[in-house]
């Protein structure tokens, strides 16, 4: 007798259907799992053998033989557990087969409790869309999966919760949807960084826009405590860009235990030591920094110090958005959307330019520094930023500095302004924007088109350029409030990008 029960799978962050089909023949006993599984699922024979028993049920002792379909689709993980175990169930007629609108993931223990998996909101919001109207998750994964909102989400303990609910005994009481808690404080503020007016106001556009930046200054000039503190004055999480963080970060099991929803940006700084395969994504499928940073921030500090191919990485992500990882495992893609906030110094001492004069490296030493990141690289970031050296009156004053939350209330107000814009693109925000729908909303007057051009020709701008700095300056011009894009609004942008790399002593 052959039975079929519903369950869901994961590719990257993107769900897709699975049929757990069970048969049940004569011939000496066996357990045979087919259906590309790979070590996880074979091994769930011995967890679904022993969880039966648990539950009080009896294993059959024949020939069983439960198939995966899509039979070309490899199935990854702990999550078949349940099914396969109802659908051994359900063809030794020891309960009665579901119907096909309920769907069940999970991982067994040996006890037959069950275990929160990886992966269950992409997988909630496949099931609503694929017909189911009733997904059995662990409890750990009911609170995540009923964010999706298009599904009857049954939080289970154990098996034997599942089996009185299909029975009728002790019916499960669904989940409703959770309020989405508070974002947690940053504990820390902008309030905090002494003088760097200019740079703090460049980030202010950065963040309103979306854009890339890059910090040049010497050490202790507050490059990284200004990096850290820019989730705090970040535009407000969208409902689908909470949805797609939440699924990145499920798929990756890096969710926070009791959290249901990524409610804040991600702030991501990975060590200059990292690897290519955990900068683009691991070996099994796994997401990489630049998609674990996606709707937040990839700070990269000290940048010259990454490897040369680790920085190339970024090209891609940067210009699409997203990012495919290809291993043996198979092949998958992730969004990546991200605000690239990068630090270096102007040379390897630090000092280059400084006036105490105590820079020791010669110049073939600071253009073989500054040489390790590219041209294309430094092209795709839209504003390049000197952060100087404090001096001390500065330090020693002791006003207040503007918080973050004024500075997030601008920021906010901008993203405003964009959104309404692009709403019927698609886009949230400038940096966002395709070519041709930022051109027809970032028109120059007289006086800008005669700025640009000499900008374009004294600075040897490329047209990447071109684009990043009409970027800002459409920025720069809504966190006035909107309209057109004046002279004032385009010298702004253009000295953002006005840094020399030339080594001149």
């Amino acid at each position: 007798m052959v039975r079929e029960i519903r369950s869901l799978g994961i590719s990257g962050i993107e769900g897709f259907d699975v049929s757990v089909e069970c048969a049940i023949s004569a011939g000496l006993p066996a357990f045979d799992i087919v259906g590309l599984p790979d070590a996880a699922v074979k091994e769930s024979r011995e967890r679904v053998r022993a969880a039966v028993k648990s539950c009080g049920q009896l294993f059959p002792v024949s020939r069983v033989t439960v198939n995966l379909a899509p039979a070309d689709r490899k199935k990854a993980g702990t999550l078949y557990d349940l099914p396969i175990l109802l659908s051994i169930l359900a063809a030794s007629q020891a309960i009665k087969c579901p119907p096909p609108n309920m769907a069940f993931i999970g991982e067994l223990s040996l006890t037959g409790e069950l275990r929160p998996v990886s992966g269950v909101l992409s997988m909630a919001m496949r099931a609503g869309r694929s017909g189911v109207t009733e997904l059995f998750v662990p409890e750990g994964n009911a609170r995540e999966a009923s964010f999706a909102g298009n599904v009857t989400v049954y939080p289970a303990r154990c098996v034997s919760d599942i089996l009185d609910h299909l029975s009728g005994f002790t019916p499960i009481e669904p989940l409703e949807s959770c309020p989405e808690p508070p974002p947690p404080g940053y504990g820390v503020d902008f309030s905090e960084v002494k003088g760097q007016e200019n740079v703090k106001r460049a980030l202010e556009i950065a963040a309103a826009g979306g854009h890339n930046v890059l910090l040049i200054g010497p050490p202790g000039a507050g490059k990284s405590m200004l990096a850290k503190r820019l989730p705090t004055i970040l535009p407000d999480m969208t409902r689908e860009e909470k949805l797609e963080t939440t699924a990145i970060y499920s798929a990756a099991g890096r969710t926070i235990k009791g959290v249901s929803v990524m409610n804040e940006r991600p702030f991501r700084s990975p060590h200059h030591t990292i690897s290519y395969s955990g900068m683009a994504g691991g070996a099994q499928l796994q997401p990489g920094e630049l998609s674990l940073a996606h709707n937040g921030v990839l700070f990269l500090d000290e940048l010259p110090e990454f490897h040369r191919d680790v920085i190339e990485t970024l090209r891609q992500p940067l210009e699409d958005g997203k990012v495919t990882v290809s291993r043996a495992a198979g092949t998958a893609t992730y969004p990546s959307r991200f605000m690239l906030v990068c630090a270096m110094n102007p040379c390897r001492c630090g000092w280059f330019g400084h006036p105490s004069g105590r820079c020791t490296c010669s110049t073939a030493s600071v253009e073989a520094y500054r040489a390790k990141v590219s041209g294309p690289i430094l092209d795709r970031i839209d504003m390049h930023i000197e952060v100087p050296a404090l001096d001390y009156e500065e330090l020693r004053n002791r006003a207040p500095a503007e918080s973050s939350a004024k500075i997030k209330a601008r920021v906010n107000a901008a993203r405003d302004i964009q959104r309404k814009r692009y709403q019927k693109y698609g886009f949230y925000s400038n940096s966002q924007a395709s070519t041709d729908v930022l051109h027809s909303n970032a028109q120059l007057d007289a006086a800008g088109e005669k700025l640009m051009r000499s900008a374009f020709e004294r600075l040897g701008l490329t047209a990447r350029s071109y684009d990043r700095i009409l970027r800002v300056a459409r920025t720069i011009a809504d966190l006035r409030g909107g309209g057109d894009i004046e002279a004032r609004d385009l010298a702004e942008a253009i000295q953002y990008r006005a840094y020399d790399f030339k080594v001149t002593r």
